[in-house]
């Protein structure tokens, strides 16, 4: 199920899943996406702190619900952090399916953009939060306009760095995945579920600021464990550093030798600058060798 595009003038709402929103933050933010064409809607929560560091689960999640349910907002950010998880149980997930609309973020968002796909069936997005707003760059942009805006689509992903081959080959799948620790977790959570009937072109990525390569070989191991990986043909790992450690690089290199299956590293999606688009749900093509990725549908 794919969400229709925006086109200017269109409603962003902008809620706050994984931590307690800064106001002039937002104030930036809202700015930026206004300087584009585009209307702002904050979620009535967006400021709640109930938590501590972040509003109710209650509180997070009803924004979430009301913005779907708003026929006005055309598009859904939000931003990383912690603790989205605990929304999960709280998510209109019929409302979803009956007003189906772009949901984009990355980081934290890995729990609420695949459990939201697995519940409904609606393509999400692991790319822009609501705080790439606040320093938008350029590439980051022409992502946003190629995935999220009426006409400007393409089936070939562009990028913004030097992909490297780890392991050659090509293959094909539905793609999934998201910030490696927490999609781990995700693959024991209820709220996750894959067709074990399909193949899946998985993307991954982790950042030095917060595993080191132990850890970050640590969540590989137990990715590589699950039996959804009986059903991966492909991994896309993103950015982790701007000097990626020979370390990481010999365990992606285990990690595909292992599985039988390609492996590319790039910098184009991550906790870096920057924040390129995979549509979770979306049937892609991977050619490791020449680290070029096709979508069958956009």
């Amino acid at each position: 199920m794919f969400p229709s595009r925006i086109t200017r003038g269109d409603t962003i709402g902008l809620f706050s899943p994984c931590h307690v929103a800064d106001p002039k933050h937002y104030d930036d933010i809202a700015r930026c996406i206004e300087r584009l064409g585009f209307c702002v809607r904050l979620a009535d929560n967006i400021f709640s702190d109930a938590y501590g560091y972040a509003g109710s689960a209650e509180e997070r999640a009803d924004d979430l619900n009301s913005l779907i349910l708003d026929d006005e907002v055309k598009m859904i950010l939000f931003s990383g952090g912690a603790s989205a998880a605990e929304i999960l149980p709280y998510i209109d997930y019929e409302a979803i399916k009956n007003h189906p609309k772009i949901i984009s973020s990355y980081s934290d968002g890995t729990s609420i953009l695949n459990a939201i796909h697995a519940k409904t069936g609606l393509v999400t997005y692991y790319g822009p939060s609501a705080g790439s707003f606040a320093d938008l760059r350029y590439y980051n942009y022409m992502q946003f306009r190629a995935h999220f805006v009426e006409g400007c689509g393409t089936s070939v992903f562009f990028s913004n760095s030097t992909p490297r081959t780890i392991r050659g080959g090509a293959c094909r799948g539905t793609l999934i995945g998201g910030y490696a620790m927490l999609f781990a977790l995700m693959l024991s959570n209820r709220y996750f579920n894959y067709d074990k009937n399909r193949d899946y072109i998985l993307f991954l990525e982790d950042s030095e600021r917060y595993s080191d390569v132990g850890e970050a070989s640590e969540y590989l191991a137990f990715i590589a464990e699950s039996e959804f990986m009986d059903r991966v043909t492909g991994l896309i790992y993103g950015h982790y550093s701007d000097n990626v450690p020979d370390a990481l690089i010999h365990t992606l290199e285990r990690f595909g030798e292992r599985k039988d299956i390609p492996v590319i590293y790039t910098d184009d999606f991550g906790h870096g600058s920057n924040q390129a688009v995979f549509p979770i749900g979306v049937d892609a093509e991977l050619d490791a060798d020449d680290c070029a990725l096709m979508f069958d549908e956009f």
